[in-house]
């Protein structure tokens, strides 16, 4: 197995998306494409909360900086903001695409909202697999912080979901 991508940086992104339900695309940088899982209650920075993950379709690396409107009848239909994005590395030796055929991926985030450890352990299998997602206790760790309700907003425009709607002309 490859340990060639030990600690190398990539990106990741976070996307707000109001599609059928509300939640928010923890999506990460694998493999040449974004491996992506849909975070209902979107992401935690307590250690105690453990947030359910569903593995959803991988996106093109492009789609990293897209921030709209999905128009009806398409997948994903829905508001999509960018509420978080920076880098990430690998915090386990084997290398990114043994680690999620392993089912335990912990990475270093440096977003804008969220830093530092946070594991996706996959619970069950299946066609839409699922996972934790969990924010490992380390000095970015905070029970009373929650920035899903705090920093509702787009780090890319500063636009909510509501202006993203009105904007885009939905």
């Amino acid at each position: 197995m490859s340990k060639q991508d030990h600690g190398t940086k990539r990106s990741f992104v976070i996307q707000k998306h109001d599609a059928s339900q509300l939640h928010y695309d923890f999506r990460l940088e694998m493999s040449g494409v974004l491996k992506s899982w849909a975070v209902p209650k979107g992401p935690s920075t307590d250690p105690s909360e453990k947030r359910l993950a569903v593995e959803v379709d991988d996106h093109q690396l492009s789609y990293a900086d897209f921030e709209g409107v999905i128009p009806e009848g398409e997948y994903g239909a829905g508001t999509v903001m960018v509420w978080d994005n920076g880098s990430y590395q690998n915090m386990r030796e084997d290398d990114m695409a043994s680690c999620h055929r392993d089912g335990l991926i912990e990475v270093w985030l440096e977003g804008e909202k969220l830093r530092g450890g946070y594991a996706l352990k996959r619970i069950r299998g299946g066609k839409k697999p699922q996972w934790l997602l969990i924010k490992m206790n380390d000095d970015a760790a905070d029970a009373r912080r929650n920035p899903v309700s705090t920093e509702p907003d787009s780090v890319k425009t500063g636009r909510n979901l509501k202006t993203i709607r009105q904007e885009e002309g939905e």
